[in-house]
């Protein structure tokens, strides 16, 4: 366990490193290959696109998460997937804001959406949990709504006597992964918009 002097030279450590931490981008998952191509998991992968495109790795440890920290229009950021399962998924988010001071308008999330369609994404700048429990989970620890988020369309239930949870823990089919993978490089687009506070424009340019 970490004690108190400990973690602030972690943190001074990191800052002198990269500079002060100003955003927290998390995509919701959960942990293990079990589920790595899932419906649920289309946070997960988006981390791990941008973290790409970006030229780093989501691999160190820390926040009950794995993370790295990257450059976005030259505001240093944190990518983080959370390890701690999806409804759980408001453990690791707070760590991390806490560990960094950073607010919730400064902490964007990315899921999943069954009510929207495959290669459709919804940007919001605040909002409830629309049902979603990793959602969920953040707003009851964090006592706050004001997260701006990302929803990524998974597709709705084939048929209403599908259970949901078997629906967001089953695989893509071939073609719905081919649509989400090309779905992967707009959502990174509307990050770097909503990393530069201009979460209007992105909401009129990706909202579908």
């Amino acid at each position: 366990m970490i004690d108190i002097f400990s973690k602030l030279n972690l943190k001074n450590y990191e800052q002198n490193k990269t500079g002060p931490v100003s955003h927290i981008i998390a995509g919701l998952g959960n942990p293990g290959s079990r589920y790595k191509n899932t419906r649920h998991n289309v946070g997960f992968r988006t981390i791990e696109y941008i973290a790409k495109c970006v030229n780093t790795e989501v691999k160190q440890i820390k926040f009950k998460s794995l993370y790295g920290v990257c450059k976005l229009n030259n505001k240093n950021v944190l990518l983080i997937k959370p390890q701690t399962f999806m409804n759980n998924s408001g453990e690791a988010i707070t760590e991390a804001m806490s560990f960094y001071k950073i607010p919730p308008q400064n902490t964007i999330i990315i899921f999943d959406d069954i009510s929207l369609d495959i290669g459709k994404m919804r940007i919001r700048r605040k909002g409830s949990d629309g049902g979603h429990n990793g959602m969920k989970n953040i707003i009851y620890l964090s006592g706050k709504d004001t997260f701006p988020r990302i929803k990524v369309g998974v597709g709705k239930k084939p048929n209403p006597n599908w259970d949901l949870a078997d629906w967001v823990l089953s695989d893509f089919n071939k073609e719905d992964n081919d649509i989400i993978e090309k779905e992967f490089d707009k959502i990174y687009q509307a990050v770097n918009f909503l990393v530069d506070n201009k979460t209007d424009e992105a909401m009129n340019k990706f909202n579908g």
